[in-house]
């Protein structure tokens, strides 16, 4: 079966959401520069675009930050057509063996503590699928007393509305779920 995409807005105004009908990898990848990508053909390909900022591939989706220069509207198309071919015409589209891309100040959650394991379950049942909705991603960096600090991908990092997103949402849901003095802090990358 052939991949498809469409392409869809993300609060993000910078940042456009491509989604498959397949999925493209098991493991989440954002990437700043062609220097990271490794050995992955399509973020080596995508990043010969001179307006492509950033690159997250997540599932079944790719969200692309351009620089503000450029508009969506005269680039949409033509990156949809772009990452199409790439997945139809190259097995190894992501990487030979589908290596991580794994952001260096983000601890395994096995060495999380019970209560970032508690943190980490309730942003995953109830935050992770609404931000990856809007072709991002949510990730629990660390639990410092009240502080609780997270890492914000894709079309989440540097979004105008991440903020209401991590104050009405997170924010409100820990402190209902665990502690009414938590405070959720962003990191950017």
């Amino acid at each position: 079966m052939l991949y498809s995409i469409y392409a869809e807005s993300t609060p993000n105004p910078e940042v456009m959401k491509f989604v498959a009908n397949r999925p493209l990898t098991a493991n989440s990848i954002e990437v700043t520069s062609e220097d990271e990508a490794k050995d992955h053909l399509i973020i080596i390909e995508l990043f010969k675009f001179t307006y492509i900022k950033k690159i997250y591939i997540n599932n079944n989706f790719i969200s692309i930050t351009k620089n503000s220069e450029e508009k969506w509207e005269n680039i949409v198309m033509h990156i949809r057509n772009f990452i199409t071919d790439i997945l139809n015409n190259n097995k190894n589209f992501i990487s030979k063996n589908n290596d991580v891309v794994q952001h260096k100040n983000l601890k395994n959650n096995n060495s999380f503590s019970n209560s970032e394991k508690e943190i980490e379950k309730i942003l995953n049942e109830y935050i992770r699928p609404a931000v990856e909705g809007d072709g991002g991603e949510i990730a629990l960096k660390s639990v410092e007393g009240n502080i609780v600090t997270v890492i914000m991908k894709g079309a989440c990092s540097g979004c105008p509305s991440a903020s209401i997103t991590l104050k009405n949402g997170v924010e409100h849901l820990l402190q209902t779920k665990i502690n009414k003095d938590i405070k959720v802090v962003a990191e950017e990358i």
